[in-house]
């Protein structure tokens, strides 16, 4: 079983690790209808909201410099890496939960933020290693897994809050947000201890362990390599346009539509439903065909789809909108992700990651804070405009980066 799992063909830790990330995701798909709640909640101006997200995004690209280099010299315990990674989302949701207090609020975050980002080095540079040839498939259905947990999240995290009625037989009125942010730290819990149980041979690929020096010296070689860097700045424009947009989209719905958590919970959750299907593909075409190809059709689609939202604002068009954009938004990660694998050298794939990632939370500490600017002024057409600018922006830059296709 285990000569089986650690080739190319065994798909084991490729579920198994896609699954955990799917719990990951469906705690970050939960703070998207528990945000406009607690903004309100806390009576928090567009600025000081936008902060919380910005602290968050700051500890997860703190969170990646650990985990690139733990993953990499240490990859017989990536299992203990991903499951201190659970244990942060876990503790920050408790707190999040418990503590109404607005300096807590930014620890709680800070914790989920850096328990959420120092899963991907472990995670994406085992799977990296382990399947060489299959790298876009492999990354996509780890992404594929946070798309059901982002699709699943949302509308589950709204129903429990908003409550709901089953033909005048079942009525179920509701929990409160903060005991909710409660009850998300159970299954963090019980990811992190299932992944030790079970998942103990991931990063078994590696034959030896980095010293330090050698780390620093694989580590400068990548930071010289103007592609890598290109592909880590063009990472960060995706999740750019990704943040801001989601993040006021669920402020929006809130405070213009009036719209409960549950109905929140299914718009948000349209975003990336759609991904589901469309990401494994994506990661297949991309193998066969070339990663800039599929990068360069996915951002020209996103760029225009957000500006179409200046047009389609509520209703059935609001809604096939959002499912087309979800197709995309958050499947070409995966994808840059890979191209960036591809030039790293064997053994350095967990710091590959660890750059790709801290790139989108360098530029995504400063979307959220710019993006409450925005709203604040202009309101979500702003967002709209500032989204869809990002993702042109993306457009060229992938245009200009020579991303050469791996055969």
């Amino acid at each position: 079983m285990k000569k089986k799992e650690s080739n190319d063909t065994g798909m084991g830790l490729v579920l198994g690790l896609s699954l955990g990330h799917g719990i990951k995701h469906f705690g970050q798909g939960a703070i998207s209808v528990i945000g406009p709640l607690l903004k309100v909640s806390l009576n928090l101006s567009d600025v000081a909201y936008g902060a919380i997200f910005s602290a968050s995004n700051v500890a997860s690209g703190l969170a990646n410099i650990p985990a690139g280099i733990l993953s990499d010299m240490y990859r017989k315990k990536i299992a203990w890496f991903l499951a201190i990674a659970m244990l942060s989302i876990a503790i920050g949701y408790f707190l999040l939960g418990t503590l109404k207090i607005y300096p807590i609020i930014i620890l709680s975050v800070v914790l989920m933020g850096f328990g959420q980002s120092f899963w991907h080095a472990p995670a994406f540079g085992t799977l990296a290693a382990r399947y060489p040839n299959k790298k876009g498939f492999a990354l996509s259905m780890h992404l594929t897994g946070a798309q059901i947990g982002n699709t699943i999240g949302p509308p589950i995290v709204g129903g429990l809050i908003s409550g709901f009625v089953i033909r005048s037989i079942i009525s179920f009125e509701g929990f409160g947000w903060e005991t909710v942010s409660v009850f998300m730290a159970v299954p963090m819990i019980i990811t992190g201890l299932l992944v030790l149980i079970l998942f103990k041979s991931a990063g078994s690929e590696a034959k030896v362990n980095w010293s330090f020096d050698e780390y620093k010296t694989r580590t400068k070689g990548l930071v010289k390599d103007k592609v890598i860097l290109g592909l880590i700045l063009l990472g960060g424009v995706r999740a750019s346009a990704h943040t801001s947009f989601l993040l006021f989209l669920a402020v929006y719905l809130k405070e213009v539509l009036n719209y409960s958590a549950f109905v929140i919970g299914f718009h948000i959750a349209l975003i990336t439903a759609a991904g589901i299907i469309s990401t494994p593909i994506m990661g297949i075409l991309s193998d066969k065909y070339g990663r800039k190809l599929i990068i360069m059709i996915a951002m020209i689609l996103m760029s225009i789809f957000l500006f179409l939202f200046l047009i389609f604002k509520t209703g059935i068009g609001l809604i096939v909108l959002m499912s087309l954009l979800g197709m995309f938004f958050f499947s070409v990660m995966p994808i840059i992700t890979a191209a960036t694998m591809d030039r790293v050298p064997t053994g350095s794939e967990g710091s590959g990651t660890a750059l790709n990632f801290i790139g989108m939370s360098v530029v995504g500490f400063i979307s959220p804070l710019f993006a409450g600017f925005i709203y604040s002024i202009y309101g979500f057409d702003g967002i709209s405009i500032m989204s869809g600018t990002i993702a042109v922006f993306g457009v060229v830059l992938c245009g200009l980066l020579p991303i050469k296709r791996v055969v």
